[in-house]
């Protein structure tokens, strides 16, 4: 399930990914085993429900107990019936199961369902009286005589007058349940029709724990089965599942409803069952291997599902040969779903996701959606592999499907559409972000042994990590264990300190490391040291590695042979190793003309600036420092970089917000964007392609908020143009443009931007507006902002962007954003509950704060407004405001002199 959404707070895991027990992919042993048991090996963001350390603010709460495994199921017979006027749906359950112990009692996972009849049927038993049971096994059924639900738990016991003999047997449930509006378990859609009339579809989000919601079951991702799936539904609704249909006939008892009977699943985990009952038209193709991939968009709607189906189709032969593992079903489905929490979610054969996240209009879609439907769609389809056939045992290591999907759509990505320069959007986009996740205080040791149970292997396959660190040693001929030791049993990440003296032709480099922390160097006696990987290049040939060697103690000298005194030295070429690094002061100016030259690399360029970005920020340098470096970039060309420095220049404003001279740092940010944007200009020249259209974007949004006149006044007459159907504004234009005018506008701008919200037909466009809506200046027209987030011209899970547009914009929308969601905490709350958006919601309203009483503040409204779902987010966020409030009490009267220095006239 991808999680986040825009690029990115991200699930992106830079380090290996290692199994405990490692089992290659190969088609015979995916095929054979249910699950395979991994243990965590890495610290970056982890949306997991095990709760890690630091936990002495958090609230109590009663050890949790996994279900009993006397009873398992091998198979679910399932027929559920849903009611899309009253929004209830009634269901019957036939699981055929396993007794492994005799007992009187059936525990399982049950939520907000009531179950009417339960009932026990054996099927066969073990001594003396097998053969006699066997013969009467259908006239033995047993009825349930009491149901104890255990709702904190979500749990219901199910009692039997006498034991259930060891064996087989069928259980049958009936039960009814609701179609609820939390957009988890079995809920309702709202969608509109071409004619405007408001209907609902019935769809399904099962992970992490929500297939309870829909039908009782042992809702735990290692305990596997089959699935027999049927749905009874009007006659005029397409309904889906994870398999082909393999019969369609009336229902006997209401000729407007059909039975839709589905083919039998492989073995699966319960979160990854679903079923969709709406209307929707799609467009169909076939994978070079034979497999239907079909993808389902809204009504009329059908040409906006192509995009997707071209990567879809592309994608699934790339993965299997990839893995060298065909894809195991007949057919895949995507799906766009109109009110869905997550970006999208991998159920397997039936991949759900929303709009914005599948739909492409070939007019009206801008380059930056385009580029995330291809991600989106490559990371989901991966996990039809990683994830569906071979499956965590756990919670624990969820990060283990979303870290390896979330870095093989990249891969997917640069095989489809190589002029995407993807990787280097990854270094940005994820491997950065993750860097600045691990060094929080709130980390946790990579390789974190969970107290799980174990599954069963062969006696063919029973390999260990050891087996894996043997393996790697002998195709590389590296010390791999001894390597990978040091990274997986503790916590965080290096920085390498690197001085250099020249003597005679060669160059001589002293190299040392420590433990790199957000709040500062990690300077205690107990400082952990890593064996690292270090790559060595020069001016020389930049993007060739000239020296290789591997750090195994707290600092080393090396020489590097025939490196003339004018070259320069670079660490870690490619940015690839996980450190940050801090050169001397004559180092890094002699690294400062490849950057403006550009014969550093893009990929080093970028994480250079990240660097010394990073270090600013934990106080081992000056923020002037790293403004200095920034000017250095006035000839540079290519987006990433670019992205990246805008990125950094968004967190140094809002940082600045909260000082008298935030206009000062705007005039810097005008003065570094203006000759690049003077170089694009506003119309597409000939020969450009995606990543030019990226950078237009990006350029022109950036000299808008920050006050460049001339950017200004052409957005302006660009947007009354568009407005009055003059001109009809390019996609790629569209978010600057509106950005730049709302920053800079009235109610009257506000009033006209809600209007182009309500007529725009194209959720990709109602986002787009949502996201800067917050821009907007005027006190009284951020609350109106704030009101309308909340309203119902804004889908459920898009209110969480609205507000966070809003905190994001000033230092008075911040403050407006975080007393709203205090004010109207009970609704968000109630809204997504145990979902991850209360995390986001929480993350984009508080974070940007840099005064120590406002860490007090969050903390202490937490604690009595309990979100469980987001205690780690609470306790980064209060972590993010010190580090913030320490950043400007140490670096606010330096960088203010130095702006003001730039502005001076020379003398």
């Amino acid at each position: 399930m991808l999680l986040v959404l825009g690029r990115r707070v991200s699930l992106s895991f830079v380090k290996r990914v290692i199994p405990q027990d490692p089992v290659l992919l190969s088609k015979p042993i995916l095929q054979n085993f249910r699950t395979i048991k991994f243990r965590v090996i890495h610290s970056s963001t982890v949306f997991a429900i095990a709760t890690r350390q630091n936990t002495d603010t958090m609230p109590e709460r009663r050890p949790f107990v996994r279900l009993p495994t006397d009873v398992y199921p091998v198979n679910y017979g399932l027929c559920l019936k849903p009611d899309l006027i009253d929004f209830t749906f009634e269901g019957k359950l036939e699981a055929i199961v396993e007794v492994n112990l005799a007992t009187n009692q059936i525990v399982m996972n049950c939520a907000d369902i009531d179950i009417i009849t339960a009932s026990f049927v054996p099927e066969g038993g073990e001594g003396e009286g097998e053969i006699l049971l066997a013969f009467f096994s259908y006239s033995l059924e047993i009825n349930a005589t009491g149901f104890n639900y255990q709702n904190e738990d979500e749990k219901v016991t199910l009692s039997f007058p006498s034991a259930l003999q060891k064996g087989s047997g069928t259980l049958k449930i009936d039960f009814v349940g609701e179609l609820n509006d939390k957009m988890k378990g079995f809920y309702r859609s709202k969608y509109a029709t071409p004619a405007g009339e408001i209907r609902y579809a019935a769809v399904t989000q099962f992970e992490a724990t929500d297939a309870r919601r829909a039908f009782p079951c042992w809702d735990e991702p290692a305990i596997k089965a089959t699935f027999d799936i049927s749905l009874i539904v009007p006659k005029d609704r397409v309904a889906l599942s994870n398999m082909n249909v393999i019969d369609r006939k009336p229902h006997p008892e209401d000729d407007s409803l059909l039975e839709v009977k589905f083919a039998t699943t492989p073995i699966m985990s319960t979160y990854l069952v679903a079923f969709v009952i709406g209307e929707y038209d799609f467009v169909e193709g076939q994978s070079s291997d034979g497999v239907t991939v079909r993808v389902y968009t809204p009504t009329g709607k059908a040409e906006q599902g192509k995009f997707a189906l071209e990567v879809a189709v592309k994608t699934l032969p790339f993965y299997n040969d990839y893995f060298n593992v065909p894809y195991p079903l007949p057919k895949i489905d995507l799906i766009a779903i109109a009110d869905f929490a997550a970006g999208a979610m991998e159920n397997w054969g039936l991949v759900t996701y929303r709009e914005t996240a599948l739909l492409i209009d070939p007019k009206n879609s801008c380059s930056s959606s385009r580029q995330w439907v291809a991600l989106v769609v490559g990371h989901e389809l991966a996990h039809q592999w990683f994830g569906n056939l071979v499956t965590m045992e756990w919670w624990t290591h969820l990060w283990l499907n979303e870290g390896f999907a979330s870095w093989i759509e990249y891969l997917c990505v640069d095989h489809c559409f190589p002029d995407y320069d993807i990787w280097t959007q990854f270094v940005s986009a994820d491997y950065t972000r993750a860097l600045d996740l691990d060094a929080l205080d709130n980390s946790h040791p990579i390789e974190v042994y969970v107290n799980v149970r174990e599954v069963s292997l062969s006696d063919e396959c029973k390999p260990r990590t050891v087996d894996l660190w043997d393996c790697l040693e002998q195709a590389s001929g590296k010390p791999i264990a001894l390597v990978m030791s040091s990274w997986t049993k503790q916590m965080g990440f290096p920085i390498i300190v690197v001085d250099q003296e020249q003597q005679g032709d060669d160059r001589i480099l002293k190299i040392s490391q420590k433990k790199f922390c957000a709040s500062g160097p990690h300077n205690g006696e107990d400082c952990p040291n890593w064996m690292v990987p270090i790559s060595i290049c020069t001016g020389e040939d930049p993007g060739c590695t000239k020296l290789k060697v591997l750090l195994d103690s707290p600092e080393t000298t090396i020489t590097i042979n025939s490196v003339s005194p004018d070259q320069w030295v670079k660490i870690n070429p490619g940015t690839v190793g996980f450190y940050r690094i801090q050169y001397s002061s004559a180092m890094l100016e002699s690294l400062l003309p490849g950057i403006r030259d550009l014969t550093l690399l893009p990929v080093d360029r970028l994480g250079l600036q990240n660097d010394l970005f990073s270090l600013s920020r934990a106080g081992m340098i000056s923020t002037v420092e790293v403004l200095k470096l920034m000017e250095a970039f006035v000839n540079e060309p290519n987006y990433t970089v670019w992205s990246d420095l805008s990125c950094n220049l968004g967190v140094l404003s809002s940082l600045l917000s909260h000082t008298d001279f935030h206009e000062e740092i705007q005039e810097f940010i005008r003065d570094l964007f203006t000759p690049i944007g003077l170089k694009l200009g506003w119309e597409c020249k000939q020969g450009e392609g995606h990543l030019d259209a990226l950078l237009r974007g990006l350029v022109l949004g950036k000299l808008g908020k920050a006050g460049h006149k001339p950017t200004l006044e052409e957005a302006r007459r660009r947007f009354k143009d568009h407005v009055e159907g003059k001109q009809i504004l390019s996609a790629d234009l569209r978010s600057p443009v509106y950005l730049t005018v709302l920053k800079h506008g009235d109610s009257a701008t506000l009033d006209t931007m809600l209007k182009l919200h309500k007529q725009a037909d194209m959720q990709e466009e109602k986002n787009r507006i949502e996201r800067v809506l917050g821009a907007i200046s005027a006190p009284d027209l951020i609350q109106k902002v704030l009101t309308f987030a909340l309203s119902e011209d804004v889908r459920p899970q898009d209110t969480v962007s609205v507000i966070g547009g809003v905190a994001g914009s000033s230092k008075h929308g911040r403050k407006a954003a975080w007393k709203f969601v205090k004010d109207n905490w009970e609704e968000l709350h109630n809204r997504y509950q145990g979902g991850f958006l209360i995390s986001r919601l929480i993350k984009l309203s508080v974070d940007g704060f840099a005064i120590d009483k406002m860490a007090a503040e969050v903390k202490s409204f937490f604690e009595s407004h309990h979100a469980p779902a987001a205690e780690r987010t609470v306790q980064q966020c209060c972590e993010n405001i010190l580090l913030n409030a320490a950043w400007l009490k140490r670096d606010a009267d330096d960088i203010h002199q130095y702006l003001l220095k730039r502005k001076a006239p020379p003398v």
